[in-house]
């Protein structure tokens, strides 16, 4: 009897437990291990931030869920993981044994990389329900006392689809509110220019973004060092290409959501020879860590070089279907080990995501991820927004019915009009 460990029960980590337990015989035992006993859809995070969900929307306890396919769950965080000795060690100080650990644990958020920045501090996020619930009070402070926003990204930045979503979301409820007007806003992203999405651009994502800010009269600031946030004031080097600093500014803001940098989680980053020097898990073309060949990992812990030097740092992102394909490579190549087969699964790094911005919302699909591309689009329209809203609810029925077949293959491919991802 084998058993599989898998650390972190989010988007990744859930449909891993569920497809893990399907492909392997009831011999071996699955352990799902979580910090958190919930399991939170982190894409509608932009939509609690201004009071469209509610935690009972978008949240419910993993545990049922997960022993009702048979699948152990243990609601503790991992301080220590031992390679050595195949042991993780929890924050309870009880031991559990791993023959083969699966790493799904998400970011750290690094707000410590930014003076003041965070919900602990003067600035808002959305990585998090809990951060973006904080958002919404923050949010209702803004309506209650109008001034300036500012939304936007933090030098080593990755995601920055949810910057652009929540900027555009937040504009839509200002309109409905009929307070926009009492309301700039301010897009300052550490991105070369708008749209380049940590991507290096994905089709016309530059000139339909810009497009879009300017019509919603949103202002931005590309190349943009955040380098410290007091209450009320942003500090931000404006860079030129060559790295140099072309124009200081000091924003003045009632609301400011910023994205911070990622980081490895610490039980992970403290292990030597398996990460990057900033905490990420490097592994090989099977999701596999070269140096402790039983230890896999997929999501956006992971190191992947950045598309591109950039003259303020970003990263490349994970989409959901890049992490659902890392996820599945990750299963057939544990269950080829366990049956003497060498693993040879390969996961499909295309980035493939859906964006709302209020009452529209944009698609992108870039295959490969990282350029040159065999196909790169990028489109605009209602049905976006709506197909978003429809895969919230997919997910989660899902998620909640142990289901382990390929959610963005059968749902996104579907709304986007593609057969398949090559």
């Amino acid at each position: 009897m084998a058993h599989i460990v898998i650390i972190g029960a989010g988007t990744g980590g859930m449909p891993c437990a569920y497809e893990m337990r399907d492909a392997l015989g009831k011999e071996h035992l699955v352990t799902m291990i979580s910090e958190n006993e919930t399991f939170d859809f982190t894409p509608s995070n932009p939509w609690v931030a201004v009071g469209w969900r509610q935690r009972k929307d978008i949240s419910f306890e993993s545990r049922p869920y997960l022993e009702k396919r048979g699948i152990n769950f243990i609601a503790h965080r991992v301080d220590k993981i031992d390679p050595a000795k195949n042991q993780l060690t929890l924050n309870n100080d009880d031991k559990v044994h791993y023959d083969y650990l699966v790493i799904t644990t998400g970011p750290r958020l690094a707000f410590e990389e930014v003076e003041g920045s965070g919900p602990s501090a003067h600035s808002q996020s959305i990585c998090s329900l809990p951060h973006a619930e904080t958002a919404f009070d923050d949010f209702e402070k803004l309506v209650a006392d109008p001034g300036p926003a500012i939304v936007g990204a933090m030098p080593f930045a990755s995601c920055f689809g949810p910057a652009y979503e929540y900027a555009f979301i937040l504009n839509r409820e200002l309109q409905k509110r009929k307070m926009r007007d009492k309301i700039p806003m301010t897009l300052v992203t550490s991105e070369p220019y708008i749209g380049h999405l940590g991507l290096g651009g994905v089709g016309d994502s530059k000139g339909m973004l810009e497009s879009e800010l300017r019509q919603h009269s949103i202002s931005w600031i590309c190349n943009a060092k955040t380098t410290k946030i007091e209450d009320g004031k942003m500090f931000v080097d404006e860079l030129n290409d060559d790295g140099s600093i072309k124009k200081q500014h000091e924003l003045e803001f009632k609301h400011g959501m910023m994205l911070p940098a990622f980081k490895g989680v610490d039980a992970v980053a403290n292990v030597d020879g398996l990460c990057n020097p900033r905490g990420f898990v490097i592994v090989d073309k099977q999701q596999r860590s070269p140096k402790f060949p039983n230890i896999f990992s997929a999501g956006v812990c992971i190191a992947i070089p950045p598309v591109e030097a950039t003259p303020v740092p970003t990263g490349a992102p994970k989409t959901g279907y890049m992490i659902e394909s890392m996820v599945t490579a990750i299963v057939h190549n544990i269950a080829d080990e366990l049956t003497d087969v060498e693993p040879s699964t390969e996961g499909t790094w295309n980035a493939i995501c859906l964006a709302d911005m209020g009452n529209t919302g944009a698609a992108f699909v870039a295959i490969p991820q990282i350029p040159p591309r065999n196909l790169a689009w990028f489109k605009k329209g209602k049905w976006v927004h709506l197909a978003k809203i429809g895969f919230e609810k997919y997910f989660i029925r899902k998620m909640k019915s142990g289901s382990s077949e390929p959610i963005y293959e059968k749902y996104l491919l579907k709304a986007l009009g593609i057969n398949r991802l090559k």
